[in-house]
């Protein structure tokens, strides 16, 4: 294989797979790890990939700018609505406790909680308290605090204070990113903080996100991949990837 046809070949599978590191690439082609990193180089000069320690990934995958939640909303809509529905199953039973994170779409989990049970609700999404203040038997708390208003969600201390007093049965966790290198991740650290929170507050933790937000990374890392119990996401996630989560004690639910 000529050197040009490798490089197009390992292009290819970046964009496909979402990631490919230095050492499947060499045995792939039964090449060196330095042919392998030179290749990457000249891809990644060429604009094809972005190079990350240990191999490549697409070279949207590492951003730098953050959507509002309008932008959001408006992107794999059904996807997000089918999420939603899917999250349904692990609201707690009668008397329980959930606290939602904010995102688009945790919103849409917002709209489908039960109404056949009491539960209470923790949030600092304005957007989904909005959402749960007409469930007829939700108890709904507010987690107060800074809004920002790119994501409309309160951070800083004071909401990561008021939720150290609770324990809750459930988080519905939003995410930015998942890897297996980088975990679940945001790009601001107030965001990261607040959801790392939630995280630690819950004794199960669910994470909602479409097949878009797999093998991309941003700057805050907030969780690793051993702190999640189950990932709702869509068919488009990459089978290899999903077998991998499995693995390591995550459960996959295909809306």
């Amino acid at each position: 294989m000529y050197a040009e046809e490798r490089q197009q070949a390992i292009a290819d599978q970046v964009h496909h797979h979402g990631r490919a590191s230095v050492a499947a690439l060499a045995e792939e082609f039964d090449v060196t790890s330095e042919t392998v990193r030179r290749d990457l180089a000249f891809l990644e000069r060429a604009g094809f990939l972005r190079r990350v320690h240990g191999g490549a990934v697409p070279v949207d995958a590492v951003r730098v700018t953050e959507l509002g939640v309008a932008e959001r909303a408006t992107a794999r809509p059904d996807e997000k609505i089918r999420i939603g529905m899917a999250a349904c199953r692990f609201v707690p039973s009668e008397g329980g406790s959930l606290v939602i994170d904010a995102g688009t779409t945790t919103i849409q989990a917002a709209a489908c909680l039960p109404r056949d049970r009491t539960i209470t609700v923790f949030t600092n999404s304005l957007p989904v308290a909005s959402t749960v203040a007409d469930h007829p038997s939700a108890h709904l708390h507010f987690l107060g605090g800074r809004i920002r208003g790119l994501t409309q969600a309160a951070v800083g201390a004071a909401p990561i204070a008021a939720l150290s007093n609770y324990r809750v049965d459930v988080a519905f966790i939003g995410t930015n990113g998942i890897t297996e290198r980088h975990g679940l991740s945001t790009p601001d650290p107030d965001e990261g903080a607040m959801k790392s929170a939630m995280i630690n507050a819950a004794n199960r933790v669910v994470v909602l996100a479409d097949s878009s937000k797999l093998g991309k990374e941003d700057m805050t890392g907030f969780a690793d991949l051993s702190r999640v119990d189950v990932l709702i996401t869509d068919a488009g996630i990459d089978a290899g990837f999903s077998a991998r989560l499995s693995a390591r004690g995550v459960e996959v639910v295909i809306a």
